[in-house]
């Protein structure tokens, strides 16, 4: 057998997996990987993003959408120190990456070579697997052994650390798909009696209610949710990186669960006497004060990592299993019960919540435009069949609350580590997978300014991102906390912009600023019709606050609508 680099077993490994696009920025370390690289370029198309933290985000922006693995190369030092943040991220959400970095020589490992980090010390807590490989006969295990953790059980990211003498050195290549490892068991056995003993406890239950999770998209299991709840006529509600999983204006559905979500559905959580989580973490944002949490109900939680299990919520029936496969047994167990006058109690505060939040932040009469009317007018223009990303803030919650989704996947935003600069590259990434669907990002004026220079990589790629920056010239999230917390000491949140439509025409994509809402339809069908990128600044009120809101420390039922 003919001997290739290790470097060409690394390229040869994912042409192996199916990988026809990957993201990554070129340093000393991976050289070899991308000369590699230029003699595959029929088989493997590369994103070059302008910093290593966006080529992170958009590889799982783009995992999210196609379902496949992302792939991202970074060099050694700073190149991987950069990467960290976007691993941490991805981990958090549970979204399958290998991030490959470039490391020093074996023999200078420790030596503080020049761009040496220690990788694997770094990745080991925030990734769901480390690995390096000094060695280039290892490296085609090694990375088979990367995709399998990666996309198997909980998803996660994977860190691929390759030192540069194991990318020159010569090896045989064979390649082995979904090896065997040992204390790996990514699917744990259903144990039929606690199926049985859940149908029996939901089918017995009075006010119950489903809280559905990121889980449900990543085992591709809406299918089997739609017929759980419609079957049994149960009203469920849905987490931040739930949303998606079932279309929003699903007649059983009652809303965004957490600290800015729907107040029906977080009120009436301490009304309950039966939680069904499904594919969800009981986050301290979805929980508020733990000690608050659901005191009347019995709780069945249905999640694949054990660990989540009796975390943070103690469970009554706990199903460790992949949830399609669990619900699939279930589904001939359950039978439907007459949940209208439960359901009637949703509906009594939804009108609540309409009339003292939801009216004034889409019909206000402010002279100032308020962040939810751009996005609910891309809602209804778009018909829902955007991909909408957001980044991180009031842009993200008033994007989740009055975008009108219709589709699985097809909402990207930062939720466990909720980071700011996600927003951009994730759209990169969602536009590279697919072309079917417009992407449209709402971002505030400080996220965007994070990962600003991925409009570099948007023009270089010919992507038709639809940029929505929702300016209100501070830090809106931070100071709404700081108005209602900090006496209205308004500390470091004050921010000087640029001209962001002259950045953006800097790039050449077209671009325009709104300041009034006489003119803010006629900008966003323009915008819409645009065939390439294109930036619209949207100065919005910088005092309007996202209600309603759990204030930390509160429990659920303490939600309020306003500051009073």
């Amino acid at each position: 057998m003919e001997k290739v680099s290790g470097a060409e077993a690394v390229v040869l490994s994912l042409i192996e997996e199916g990988q026809d696009t990957i993201f990554g920025y070129p340093g000393g370390a991976v050289i070899p990987i991308y000369d590699r690289l230029y003699f595959h370029t029929n088989e493997i198309h590369h994103v070059l993003a302008r910093h290593e933290q966006g080529a992170v985000h958009e590889a799982q922006a783009y995992a999210q959408i196609t379902g496949k693995p992302g792939v991202c190369i970074v060099t050694s030092g700073p190149g991987a120190t950069n990467a960290i943040t976007g691993v941490a991220n991805a981990n958090m959400d549970s979204v399958p990456l290998v991030v490959i970095s470039g490391q020093v020589i074996e023999g200078f490992l420790g030596s503080d070579a020049f761009q040496e980090t220690d990788v694997f010390g770094l990745s080991m807590p925030i990734a769901k697997w480390s690995i390096q490989v000094t060695r280039a006969e290892d490296i085609a295990e090694a990375m088979a052994k990367a995709f399998y953790v990666a996309v198997t059980g909980r998803p996660g990211v994977v860190m691929v650390d390759i030192t540069k003498n194991a990318l020159t050195s010569k090896t045989e290549f064979k390649y082995h798909k979904s090896p065997t490892l040992r204390s790996y068991a990514p699917y744990p056995d259903i144990d039929a009696e606690v199926i049985a003993r859940a149908a029996a406890t939901i089918n017995s239950a009075k006010k119950p209610i489903i809280l559905l999770g990121h889980g449900v998209l990543i085992a591709n299991a809406q299918r089997q949710v739609k017929e759980f709840v419609e079957k049994t006529g149960i009203p469920f509600g849905m987490t931040l990186m739930g949303l998606t999983s079932l279309p929003s204006s699903h007649p059983l559905c009652v809303g965004m669960l957490g600290m800015h979500g729907s107040y029906a559905v977080n009120i009436l959580t301490n009304q309950a006497d039966l939680i069904i989580a499904i594919g969800m973490r009981f986050s301290d944002r979805v929980t508020g004060r733990l000690q608050g949490y659901a005191p009347r109900a019995k709780v069945i939680h249905i999640e694949i990592d054990k660990s989540e299990i009796d975390k943070n919520v103690e469970t009554d029936i706990a199903i460790h299993a992949d949830l399609k496969t669990a619900i699939t047994r279930m589904l001939p167990l359950l039978h439907s019960n007459d949940y209208s006058d439960w359901r009637e109690e949703f509906y009594k505060l939804y009108d609540k919540e309409y009339a003292e939040v939801i009216k004034k932040d889409l019909y206000s009469n402010l002279p100032v435009i308020q962040p939810g009317e751009p996005v609910a007018m891309v809602s209804k223009k778009t018909n829902g069949d955007a991909v909408v990303v957001t980044d991180v803030g009031q842009n993200q919650m008033v994007a989740a609350r009055y975008y009108d989704f219709k589709y699985p996947n097809t909402f990207l935003t930062s939720g466990g580590l909720g980071t700011m600069g996600f927003g951009l590259p994730a759209a990169v990434g969602a536009a590279v997978a697919q072309n079917s669907r417009p992407v449209v990002l709402f971002t505030g004026d400080g996220g965007f300014q994070m990962n600003e220079q991925e409009l570099g990589t948007i023009v270089q790629e010919k992507l038709p991102v639809k940029i929505v920056i929702l300016n209100n010239s501070v830090l809106g999230m931070v100071r709404q906390w700081q108005n209602m917390f900090q006496e209205k000491r308004y500390s470091q949140t004050d921010l000087v912009n640029p001209d962001f439509v002259a950045l953006a025409k800097a790039y050449n994509i077209p671009g325009q600023r709104v300041e009034r809402r006489q003119d803010l339809e006629q900008a966003i069908d323009k915008m819409l019709e645009a065939k390439t990128a294109y930036l619209l600044e949207v100065v919005v009120d910088k005092d309007m606050k996202v209600f309603p809101f759990i204030a930390p420390g509160s429990s659920v039922d303490e939600m309020k609508l306003n500051e009073d």
